[in-house]
């Protein structure tokens, strides 16, 4: 595939003799800087933490405002590891970030209400309306994406139900644009953000009036929609002096981080498999023309003119996170998890007949089922905490090689080789159970934040830095080990065909019964019965 410059700037703008990029990486759970430099190696690097509210069952909500005051923490501290030179240096940002979390803001960018995140579950009943409306056929061809309660566009009917006075006055965001008008002044962002928002006509590249119909929006409340890499602006002057960064800098459009992430993994053909380990996780392939399917979702890849083909699991890093801290009551996740890892070595494949579903927050491809549950199977006295850990990486690799044989199903046979990154990848035990389970080899990205490193690599290529985007991923990106399929691949085939596969549709129906316990006014009254 011949990868194009994005956008080039013209030489007489600024020195582009030894640029930093910084790259701004806004997850669920903290807002990461890393200052990259043109051979991809960190330079400086800053985080600071999101807090995430539940104040409902299905809901998670996070308060927008903390997005940038955790952004300007973030940055300050990145920056107090540079020198001076090195900050005047600082010639390019890039945003990557959560896709589908949404807020409603007024013109200036003020919050209105907390923004709605990614896996806030709480539109089915939208989700039925739209497919009523307008059809789940006619909502995926537009949108790429199977009706589920997952893009901002049920989050968005939602609000539109609940708070019909903001209907009229708000303006529509996700992370990418909010920071941008914060950044620049102007609400902008990519095709490859917006894409996960299912507002948008993947074929039309615009939004939809069809779909916006549904959400009672008018497009002039959504942000401008442009190609990764554009070129939004400088910062304003107020802002770059509040981030502590001289005012040349200059923004460029960035992607959602799954997008960004292939991007950062080196991925550029077309039947290469990338696999994000993130807090959900997600497998991705490039695709030359847009097509649609049950077995992924269709997105706008972050290099413009191709697709992503995508598959995603939302409890990913997350239910690991669930069983360190709700279970086991700690918190400090970091030192945890390295107990857990160091104690699951010693425990053969099969976890000692425990077995994961790892449906803990619904499903999406192929069954984009929100009342789907999650489950662990053959528990014992004799099972520990690190048997429960083992079990639910072996669970979720399951899961990914089921997904990944549903997309071969439709795209034909993927290269053999899966490269990962995020911050799961950092697990050799992981890596490893991925390579038996899908028995093939599992090249590990040298960077576990690789979608903050995509984000550099595709702002060094519109900054004018590299030629294009295959001469910036051979620049910047790099792997560090390589995981071959061991003798345990046997185990995990008998595991996989016997217990996993099929297993979710064996108890289905059971787990709708124990979905509908948790939502309030779910069961009939005396008088229904």
């Amino acid at each position: 595939m011949s990868l194009r410059t994005v956008h080039r700037l013209s030489s007489t703008q600024g020195s582009l003799t030894s640029p930093l990029f910084l790259a701004i990486d806004a997850s669920t759970s903290s807002i990461r800087v890393i200052v990259y430099d043109d051979t991809g190696h960190a330079r400086a690097t800053g985080r600071h933490g999101l807090s995430i509210d539940q104040p409902a069952p299905l809901h998670y909500e996070q308060d927008a405002e903390s997005w940038w005051t955790a952004l300007v923490l973030a940055v300050r501290q990145a920056l107090g590891q540079l020198s001076a030179e090195e900050v005047e240096s600082v010639h390019v940002v890039a945003i990557s970030h959560q896709r589908e979390t949404i807020v409603l803001t007024d013109r200036l960018g003020v919050p209105l209400s907390p923004a709605i995140l990614w896996l806030d579950s709480r539109s089915e009943a939208e989700v039925k309306d739209a497919e009523l409306r307008v059809g789940g056929v006619r909502i995926h061809g537009l949108s790429g994406k199977p009706p589920c309660t997952s893009p901002s566009l049920y989050k968005l009917m939602y609000l539109n139900r609940h708070r019909p006075e903001l209907r009229d006055v708000a303006v529509a965001h996700d992370i990418h644009s909010f920071l941008s008008q914060r950044l620049t002044g102007r609400a902008v962002t990519s095709f490859a953000s917006a894409d996960a928002w299912g507002l948008v006509d993947m074929r039309a590249k615009k939004w939809s009036m069809t779909l916006l119909g549904l959400v009672g929006f008018e497009p002039h409340q959504l942000p401008e929609l442009v190609e990764p890499g554009y070129l939004i602006g400088p910062l304003e002057e107020a802002r770059a002096h509040e981030l502590g960064l001289s005012p040349h800098v200059l923004l460029y459009a960035g992607a959602g981080d799954a997008q960004l992430a292939g991007l950062g993994a080196g991925v550029r053909r077309t039947q290469q498999c990338f696999m994000d380990l993130g807090t959900q996780v997600t497998a991705g392939v490039l695709s030359k023309s847009y097509q649609i399917g049950h077995a992924y979702r269709t997105l706008f890849s972050a290099i413009p003119g191709t697709y992503c083909l995508e598959t995603s699991l939302r409890g990913g890093m997350q239910t690991i996170f669930w069983w360190i801290e709700n279970q086991l009551g700690k918190s400090d996740r970091r030192l945890t998890q390295e107990e857990l890892e160091e104690a699951s070595r010693s425990i053969a494949p099969g976890s000692d007949g425990l077995l994961a579903l790892p449906y803990w927050a619904g499903v999406t491809s192929p069954f984009w089922d929100d009342r789907a549950r999650g489950a662990l199977l053959g528990l014992h006295p004799g099972h520990r905490p690190e048997h429960v850990y083992r079990a639910i990486l072996e669970g979720i690799s399951c899961e990914l090689r089921f997904q990944l044989e549903g997309m071969e199903g439709t795209l034909g046979r993927l290269e053999r080789e899966v490269r990962v990154i995020g911050g799961g990848s950092r697990s050799e035990v992981w890596c490893q159970i991925l390579a038996d389970v899908l028995n093939r080899p599992v090249l590990r990205s040298e960077k576990a934040d690789a979608s903050a490193l995509g984000a550099a690599v595709l702002g060094s290529v519109a900054h004018g830095i590299f030629a294009d985007l295959e001469q910036a991923q051979d620049a910047m990106t790099r792997f560090d080990q390589r995981f071959e399929p061991s003798p345990a691949r046997d185990v995990y085939e008998h595991l996989y065909r016997g217990a996993y596969r099929g297993l979710f549709q064996d108890i289905r129906q059971r787990l709708h019964v124990l979905a509908d316990l948790r939502l309030p006014g779910a069961l009939p009254t005396p008088e229904e019965t």
